[in-house]
């Protein structure tokens, strides 16, 4: 009997992740004077400033990227071992997630592509256009996994069909110079080549597989329970159904991403109580806490299935070539 020594081992590398934000945050300058930040690596995820004063009107904002900060701080560590976010795409250029990208340790390349910019750029483009033109730059970034931590546009087939290889993507579009857009976002804008431009690669990230596998899992976060509350405002919703007895709990979910809206098979689900004698603010920062805790362990169960399924292949394969060395060394003898 010949010896079976041909092994094909899955790909051992970094898994990269692509996280799409939009975001409503203000960029720190714009932070009163009294409030104290700490670094980004000294702060928990659920934690953007350590003091301030009650009832500035700016503050809820900075919560926004907090569930992309969440993913930054537990790339490769026990919570999210071998694998790191590696790019981000915003659909506003003042998401301050942007800014937790480029601040943090190392530097995540970022781009932006806002719906109306890329319409007035492209004459006669409809909707779906720029669903194909984000699922491109997706695709540029060789993501294992892509994760909507708070993207506020609805992705349609263009999308996903590109994501799960059933489609190509469309080719790069010529940039034209930059069309001025409003004036805050002119001055924030991190992007300042093009907003469809992406950032330079730096070199102490992951580099990228040789081979873009298909399909290409995404998922996104949802603060509502499965058929429960779909779309925006869920959290809103879900208060004032409480406030009314309709409802005694709420929660929170990451669901694969499907066409239809929030209805994809959910990965990781948490209820959470509804207490009438809270405000809406007080709900939102328990379900912030949880969906912090949650987009990480859904991106962690998403990525250990791709392994299991990758190595499964690999012995499939390794299974194939044996076969096919004993066959030929028992047609030799």
């Amino acid at each position: 009997m010949p010896t079976l020594h041909e092994t094909i081992e899955p790909e051992k590398r970094v898994r990269r992740i692509t996280v799409l934000i939009s975001g409503s945050g203000t960029y720190p300058p714009y932070l009163p004077s009294h409030t104290v930040l700490l670094p980004a690596t000294l702060r928990p995820p659920s934690q953007l400033f350590t003091r301030t004063l009650a009832g500035c009107p700016s503050l809820p904002k900075l919560t926004s990227g907090s569930n992309l900060q969440a993913l930054l701080d537990s790339s490769l560590t026990e919570r999210l071992p071998n694998a790191q976010v590696t790019f981000v795409l915003s659909s506003r250029s003042n998401a301050y997630g942007l800014e937790r990208a480029k601040n943090n340790s190392p530097q995540v390349p970022t781009a932006v592509c806002a719906l109306k910019t890329f319409l007035n750029r492209n004459p006669g483009s409809e909707r779906t256009d720029y669903d194909a033109e984000v699922a491109r730059l997706v695709l540029e970034s060789k993501p294992d996994l892509v994760v909507l931590a708070g993207w506020m546009h609805i992705l349609s087939d263009a999308f996903l069909d590109i994501l799960d290889g059933r489609a190509a993507p469309p080719a790069k579009p010529a940039l034209p110079p930059p069309l001025p857009s409003a004036a805050a976002d002119a001055e924030k804008s991190h992007v300042k080549a093009s907003e469809l431009q992406q950032s330079e690669t730096r070199p102490s990230l992951p580099p990228p597989p040789v081979h873009q596998h298909f399909p290409i899992p995404c998922i996104n976060l949802h603060p509502a329970l499965p058929g429960a509350f779909d779309g925006a405002n869920a959290i809103g919703r879900a208060f004032e159904a409480g406030q009314k007895g309709d409802i005694e709990k709420t929660g929170v979910m990451v669901h694969r991403v499907i066409r239809e809206v929030d209805r994809g098979e959910p990965l990781v689900v948490r209820e959470i109580p509804i207490r009438k004698e809270e405000t809406l603010e007080q709900l939102e920062e328990r379900i912030h806490e949880v969906e912090h805790q949650i987009i990480v362990e859904g991106a962690k169960l998403v990525l250990e299935e791709l392994e299991k399924e990758e190595a499964q292949e690999a012995a499939e394969l390794t299974d194939k070539i044996n076969k096919l060395d004993v066959k030929e060394e028992e047609e030799k003898a």
